[in-house]
């Protein structure tokens, strides 16, 4: 699959500017007409896989900006607030607008997705399943995609046009974004995911094509989302208790395939080589080098968080507040009220192995490498940004996957959207909210036991360990009352170690209807540590959504309507 996906640069869609969003025909060998074999029709489907990774540093599809930055997991990081300003202005809600370019190029990269599986699922039409043998197999792909995209856009911009394949390019404009109520968008969306899990194949030859337990997991995460009804403040004003237990249902499905598990070390989920693909992804996007082209099909989104050390440009710096969330109480479970009370001191107190998996601290290995340690001199601007560092999505120089794509530095490494961690943490938030706190305790306990057994890799040169590390599952009467409450502030709180960095933490405080409460509760103590963080103010009704680009309103003619407040 990480070579096929080349063929699109010379066999299909290359779209036009953002001012001209999705109307520009194909300028590539073939046009829809001309299709008139399954190999043929093959490339389009290519072509829409390949768009998952057509993102690039101004644009990242693993939406670090969006999802970290934008939340109290990371500093903006770089030269100063002026570098990657688009960024900057996002992370201190102070100034976006709905011109910005940044906006502009997310939403039309993200459409552009949209189109080419549309255009595929046309071609897919004509063909019947003797002529060509994995037709639905393409089609569930190709909605499986569609979805995807879809599912970005509605997070990011939340009012968005829904087009499907049977409307022509030329008609797009006329669909606007007011058409359909939120919760019809997200029917549509699942309703994708729903068709992918009923015709796609448990296990695919080629890595890298959706499977069922990926459009399961998937739509999952729809319905999750779509359970926290929203009125026009963006207030939750219900929790809907049937898509709570459709979640259930789905992992459910998922768990039986028996496909995944948890990787028995946390930091195998985001090492290359041979732990890529591992058991616990259930859905990646691929990347590939020495391939025949150019540089190869390098993740250009995660190229800006290099380290300054390695090359450039040193962007999401993990906040100090991500840091203080990963201490540990006495009895190994997490500080929940009182994390962020002063600086950790890791010389002194307890902290979670998940954090020398996440956050690059100086004096520690770099990727578990104890000959190469990571310092404060690889930081850009400490006196703006401080010394810490993200290292999920990073690898060691000396790995073959590591590019320089001058001046910057990007990798080979898959980029994984789904696994299956999260996808157990879908279940456990949602059988508390339906009152079921109990069935979600083991779940979430399963976790935090993996978490405590994750330190074989957390070693100096010596063997020492890097901290003084401690985890304990949570006990009923003895760490905690465990009541609907407190397990919904533990599953919430868990959800923030296990995946931070990962791109989801503002989308899951906006889902839960605490953004303004825990942003600006950020806010009033990290301006006491970041003097540009003085201005850093989130308004409710406004900033959970980005405003719809300037740029696709006038293309619209103005038939879109811009969001609240913008």
């Amino acid at each position: 699959m990480k070579k096929n996906i080349i063929l699109l640069i010379s066999a299909l869609l290359v779209l036009g500017s953002c001012e001209k969003v999705l109307e520009v025909g194909p300028k590539g060998v073939l046009s829809e007409d001309q299709i008139n074999s399954p190999k043929e029709a093959e490339g389009f489907v290519i072509a829409a896989y390949s768009q998952l990774g057509n993102d690039e540093i101004n644009r990242p599809f693993n939406l670090w900006p969006y999802g970290n930055v934008r939340a109290d997991d990371a500093y903006k990081g770089g030269r100063d607030p002026g570098d990657g300003q688009g960024f900057h202005f996002m992370e201190t809600f102070s100034n976006t607008r709905p011109n910005m370019w940044e906006l502009d190029g997310m939403w039309f990269y993200q459409y552009i997705g949209v189109r080419r599986a549309n255009d595929a699922l046309r071609i897919m039409k004509r063909f019947t399943e003797e002529e060509f043998p994995k037709v639905k197999v393409r089609t569930a792909e190709l909605r499986f995609l569609r979805a995807h995209f879809y599912f970005n856009l509605k997070i990011l911009f939340n009012r968005i046009p829904y087009i499907d394949e049977t409307v022509p390019a030329e008609d797009y404009k006329y669909i606007t974004n007011v058409e359909l109520s939120s919760n019809e968008l997200w029917d549509k969306i699942a309703a994708d995911f729903e068709f992918a899990a009923e015709n796609l194949p448990v296990e695919q030859s080629e890595v890298g094509r959706a499977t069922k337990g990926a459009a399961l997991s998937y739509l999952a995460k729809t319905r999750l989302y779509q359970a926290y009804e929203q009125n026009d403040n963006y207030e939750v004003v219900n929790i809907n208790q049937e898509r709570l237990q459709q979640v259930v249902d789905a992992v459910d499905k998922v768990i039986a395939l028996g496909q995944y598990q948890l990787e028995p070390d946390f930091g195998h989920n985001f090492l290359p080589g041979p732990f890529e693909n591992g058991k616990e992804s259930i859905f990646a996007v691929q990347f590939s080098t020495d391939d025949g082209v150019g540089r190869g099909r390098v993740n250009h989104g995660a190229m800006l968080t290099v380290p300054q050390g390695l090359g450039c440009c040193d962007f999401q710096k993990p906040s100090q507040n991500l840091v203080n969330a990963f201490r540990t109480a006495p009895d190994g479970t997490p500080q929940l009220n009182s994390f962020n009370q002063g600086q950790v001191n890791f010389d002194a107190e307890t902290v979670d192995p998940r954090l020398d998996h996440t956050v690059a601290r100086p004096g520690n290995p770099w990727k578990y490498e104890t000959d190469r340690v990571f310092t404060e001199s690889w930081s850009r601007t400490p006196e703006i940004y401080g010394y810490y560092n993200s290292l999920k999505e990073n690898v060691s120089p000396d790995d073959p996957g590591f590019v320089n794509v001058d001046p910057f530095y990007g990798n080979t490494k898959p980029r994984i959207v789904l696994r299956y961690a999260d996808v157990l943490l879908f279940k456990a938030e949602a059988l508390i909210e339906l009152g079921r706190e109990g069935e979600a305790l083991p779940i979430i306990n399963q976790i935090r036991e993996r978490a405590a057994q994750s330190t074989s890799m957390l070693v100096d040169e010596s063997g020492s360990l890097l901290a003084n590390y401690r985890v304990e599952p949570y006990q009923p009467g003895v760490n905690i009352e465990w009541n609907q409450a407190n397990a919904r502030k533990a599953l919430r709180f868990e959800r923030r170690l296990e995946l931070a960095l990962e791109g989801s933490r503002f989308f899951d405080l906006v889902r839960w209807g605490i953004a303004e409460e825990v942003i600006n509760a950020y806010f009033s103590v990290e301006e006491t540590r970041k003097e540009y963080l003085q201005d850093g103010q989130f308004t409710a009704g406004k900033h959970e959504y980005l405003p719809i680009p300037q740029n696709q309103i006038f293309w619209s003619e103005n038939r879109y309507v811009q969001n609240p407040n913008y």
